[in-house]
C-alpha cells in the first residue's frame, strides 16, 4: 500500500524521530544522529537547528574524532521545562517536581488523616500542587503537565470511577485540576504508575514482561507485556487486590468477599497488629505512639507511621511482629504465584509500602513461590522489590506528564486498507 504526504508532514514525522533519539541517548553527534536514523546530514542539521531553537537541544564539547575534525556533541536539554508526579494515597499525598529527563527536583508529602471526603482530599492536593508549582526554576516550558497516580479505576477522560479505599466514585478530577492549574493533567492507577516508573528509571528498564504490585492499604498492580502498559479492553487492568483468595472469607468494601488485599495488604497486617502497636507496647522506643498521637490536621506526615513500627518491632527481636510478616508474606506470596502462573513475566516487583519490611516479607514470599510456582514458570523469572522504593508511582505519573507534552510533537502515521 503506498502512502503519501506532504513536506511537511514528512519532516515533522523526522524531526520527531531525532528528538527522540536525542532524548533517551544524547549526547551525539549531528554524524551520529545521522547514522541511526537514516536521514540525511544536511535534514538531521536543519531539524537539528530548529529544535535547539525551541530551546530543547544544546551544543556541549567536542567528541572523539574519527579522522577529521572532532564533532560537536548535542544533548537534549532536560530543564527546558518540569513536571509534577502525583501519587495520591489513602492516608497522604506523595508529589515530586521533576524536570523532563525524570531527575526529582523537588519532593514534599501531605497527610490525609482526618479528611474523609473528596473535597477535602482535593483542596489538600491542590496545596501540595501549589506549592510544587511555585518552586519550579525557570524554564522555556514551566511546567508541562501533572500526573495523578490513584489507588482505583479510572476512565480515559481522568474521572476516578472508582477507589474503594478512598471511598470514591465518579470524582472528575482531571477536569478539576485542568480547571485550577491550566496545565494538561493526566489520571491513571498509582499501580500503572508505578510500573512505568519501574520500568523507565528503576530495575525493570532492560525487561520487556514484567508486573509491578503496589501494596499499600490495598493492593493493586501494573502490567507491562512487550515493554508496553497493558490496561485491558476497557482500560481498567491490574486489579488484582480483588482477586479471591477465601471464598467465604472477609466482606471487602469493593462488594466482593475475600478479597486478596484483605489478607495481604498493609491494611491487613496493621489490624493484626493492633495490639502489638498499642501505646503499652510502643514504650521501647518504636514510635508507634508517637504516630498514634499525631494530629490529624498536620500537614506533614507524621515520621513514623505504623508499618514502619512494627518492622522496628520486628527488628528488635520481637517474635510475634516477626511471625505477623511472615504470615502476611506467605498470603502475599499466593496471590503472587496466581500472578506468575498466569502471566509467566520475566520480573515481578514487590512495591509501595511494603518496600518498607522487605527483610521480613521476602523470605516468605520467595518460599510460597518455590513450594506452589509451576517449575517452568519459575526458571527466568526474577522477583525484586521496588528499585525506586516509595518512588515508584510519583516518577511513573511525572512520566505520563512528560510523555503527554512530548506527545504534541510526534507524529504517527495510519493506515487504511
Amino acid at each position: 500500500m503506498k502512502i503519501t504526504g506532504d513536506l511537511n508532514l514528512m519532516k515533522k514525522i523526522n524531526k520527531s524521530i531525532v528528538l527522540e533519539l536525542l532524548r533517551k541517548a544524547s549526547p551525539l553527534s549531528r554524524a551520529e544522529v545521522a547514522k541511526t536514523t537514516g536521514l540525511t546530514k544536511a535534514t538531521v542539521s536543519t531539524l537539528v537547528a530548529e529544535l535547539m531553537e525551541e530551546n530543547l537541544l544544546y551544543e556541549i564539547g567536542t567528541g572523539e574524532s574519527s579522522g577529521g575534525r572532532k564533532p560537536v556533541l548535542l544533548v537534549f536539554r532536560q530543564d527546558a521545562g518540569y513536571a509534577i508526579g502525583v501519587d495520591l494515597g489513602v492516608r497522604d499525598i506523595h508529589a515530586v517536581l521533576t524536570d523532563l529527563k525524570g531527575t526529582i527536583v523537588h519532593e514534599t508529602r501531605s497527610s490525609l488523616r482526618g479528611m474523609d471526603t473528596p473535597e477535602q482530599v482535593l483542596g489538600r492536593l491542590k496545596d501540595c500542587l501549589r506549592r510544587l508549582m511555585n518552586k519550579a526554576p525557570a524554564s522555556p516550558y514551566g511546567v508541562v503537565g501533572i500526573g495523578v497516580g490513584v489507588p482505583g479505576i479510572t476512565d480515559d477522560k481522568g474521572t476516578v470511577l472508582f477507589a474503594p479505599n478512598l471511598g470514591w466514585r465518579n470524582v472528575p478530577l482531571q477536569s478539576l485540576l485542568e480547571a485550577e492549574f491550566k496545565v494538561p493533567v493526566i489520571i491513571d492507577n498509582e499501580a500503572n504508575a508505578g510500573a512505568v516508573g519501574e520500568k523507565e528509571f528503576g530495575i525493570g528498564r532492560d525487561v520487556s514482561n514484567l508486573i509491578y504490585i503496589s501494596v499499600g492499604i490495598g493492593i493493586g498492580s501494573g502490567i507491562i507485556l512487550k515493554d508496553e502498559l497493558y490496561r485491558g479492553a476497557s482500560g481498567y487492568s491490574g486489579e488484582m487486590g480483588h482477586f479471591t483468595v477465601h471464598a467465604d472469607g472477609r466482606p471487602c468494601r469493593c462488594g466482593n468477599v475475600g478479597c486478596w488485599e484483605l489478607y495481604a495488604s498493609e491494611q491487613a497486617i496493621l489490624a493484626e497488629a493492633e495490639a502489638l502497636l498499642s501505646p503499652d507496647a510502643a514504650d521501647d522506643g518504636s514510635g508507634a505512639e508517637t504516630a498514634a498521637e499525631a494530629d490529624d490536621s498536620a500537614t506533614e506526615v507524621p515520621r513514623q507511621a505504623e508499618l514502619e513500627a512494627l518492622a522496628s518491632l520486628a527488628d528488635s527481636g520481637n517474635e510475634a511482629a516477626q511471625e505477623l510478616f511472615r504470615r502476611t508474606g506467605r498470603y502475599l506470596g499466593v496471590g503472587v504465584v496466581n500472578i506468575i502462573n498466569t502471566f509467566n513475566p520475566e520480573l515481578i516487583i514487590i512495591g509501595n509500602r511494603f518496600t518498607l519490611a522487605e527483610r521480613w516479607l521476602a523470605p516468605s514470599v520467595r518460599e510460597v513461590i518455590q513450594e506452589r510456582a509451576l517449575p517452568y514458570h519459575r526458571e527466568r523469572l526474577r522477583l525484586e522489590f521496588a528499585g525506586l522504593g516509595l518512588r515508584s508511582s510519583v516518577a511513573g505519573a511525572a512520566s505520563f506528564a512528560v510523555s503527554g507534552f512530548f506527545a504534541d510533537r510526534q507524529v504517527s502515521v495510519g493506515m487504511n486498507g
